[in-house]
């Protein structure tokens, strides 16, 4: 399907200018993107945007998306508590129809932001590749192994996901050092060199994590899995909040991307990530929402601005971080480590994975700069359209692949047998 924008503004991301003109899509790449030009070729259909923004979309960098299932079901406990009384009982009931539904209901939510793909971290994997199947969804999924099982199929799932779609991707990885045993690292840093990947984790998420790990080793975990080789091809960590300097250095040296998750942090009492210091650094940043269970919302422009402010706690007065180059991260910058590197700007050529901001919209005006305004006062209410490989999944309130009613009542019905 060939699609023409007319009359848009377009954030290419490339840098941070605004410039008038039109993009064109061809199935599913960008064909061109720049001044408006005369041209009498044959489109599918032609979108008026009247004046209104295209950009690339975001890139949740950090997600458990089929944790919908606990939105609002265990709150105010700090993450030990939360996650062995609460959430890893619950999660041990899940069936992979559970995992289809509350999947496709994360995804609901994150079209309706403007995110067109998720870093993702769970199991049944096979019910996320059938959302991604229906609805048109990107997933870059990491592994998130640990004591409680996962490692048996890590070497097979990394070959069967990576060549399962144009919208599906797999990383190698683990839940985190206080749930992996030594012989399952060490098992995993020999498929992190077989294949020469990158590895993920939760990483230093509080400070009990951190201190547990060094009771046990002498270490921090960002210095126990350089140790034991797993950063030697590079990769990153979900929330790096509670850091030491060597951390800093190990990330910096080895190009690691550090993703932000405040909202979750500031809900589990977990602390606030020093995201000034990773940006002064040159250390490669991103913003994920975590998952609907400690958040308790997939609201990406929530995070973003949370990312944004937080480190101004740590200032007198001044204000700590560019904006932008959190936007940046969120736009650009993951999904370079999510192996999502052909969505990252608005160029010919690249995959056509691309949203619509209304500029009309309240909170957008008056026109000062556009992409701060993103970051300081956006919402999903100023989504008006999210395309996904070329394919429009959300326009003007509606649903495009999803019948919401459906993924709605079905969720409240597997939560009702989930309770008892």
């Amino acid at each position: 399907m060939r699609i023409r924008f007319i009359n848009a503004k377009l954030l290419t991301m490339k840098d941070f200018d605004i410039i008038d003109g039109e993009l064109w899509v061809n199935n599913d790449a960008i064909e061109y993107v720049g001044d408006s030009v005369e041209d009498n070729s044959k489109f599918d259909r032609v979108i008026d945007c009247k004046g209104n923004l295209l950009m690339p979309s975001f890139k949740n960098a950090h997600a458990h998306s089929a944790m919908t299932f606990s939105r609002s079901l265990a709150d105010n406990l700090p993450l030990d508590v939360w996650l062995n009384t609460k959430i890893f009982p619950m999660e041990g009931k899940l069936t992979s129809e559970h995992v289809y539904w509350f999947a496709k209901l994360a995804v609901m939510e994150y079209i309706k932001c403007g995110t067109t793909a998720a870093f993702d971290m769970y199991f049944h994997l096979d019910s996320a590749c059938k959302v991604s199947d229906e609805t048109g969804f990107r997933f870059s999924f990491v592994s998130g192994m640990n004591n409680f099982g996962g490692f048996e199929t890590l070497e097979e799932n990394y070959l069967k996901y990576n060549s399962y779609s144009d919208l599906i991707r797999y990383n190698l990885g683990f839940h985190a050092e206080y749930t992996t045993s030594m012989e399952l690292m060490n098992g995993l840093n020999d498929l992190v060199h077989k294949y020469k990947e990158p590895c993920f984790a939760h990483n230093s998420e509080t400070k009990l994590e951190v201190q547990g790990c060094i009771d046990r080793y002498g270490k921090t975990p960002t210095e126990l899995m350089e140790d034991i080789g797993l950063f030697d091809f590079g990769g990153g960590g979900f929330h790096c909040v509670h850091m030491s300097d060597k951390d800093y250095e190990i990330f910096k040296k080895r190009d690691l991307l550090a993703v932000f998750n405040p909202c979750s942090n500031l809900k589990l009492s977990s602390g606030i990530a020093d995201v000034k210091r990773f940006v002064d650094e040159g250390i490669s940043v991103s913003i994920g929402t975590d998952g609907a269970g400690s958040n308790n919302s997939l609201n990406i422009f929530r995070d973003l601005y949370l990312a944004s402010v937080l480190p101004n706690v740590r200032g007198e007065g001044e204000a700590n971080v560019d904006p932008l180059i959190l936007l940046k991260g969120l736009t650009t910058v993951g999904p370079r480590y999510m192996k999502l590197t052909d969505v990252d700007v608005l160029e010919k050529g690249k995959k056509a994975d691309v949203i619509m901001i209304d500029l009309n919209y309240p909170s957008m005006q008056p026109i000062n700069n556009i992409a701060v305004n993103l970051v300081y006062s956006g919402s999903p209410d100023v989504i008006k359209m999210t395309m996904i490989n070329g394919k429009i999944v959300y326009e003007d309130g509606k649903y495009l692949t999803i019948d919401s009613d459906e993924v709605i009542n079905k969720c409240n019905s597997l939560i009702g047998e989930l309770k008892i």
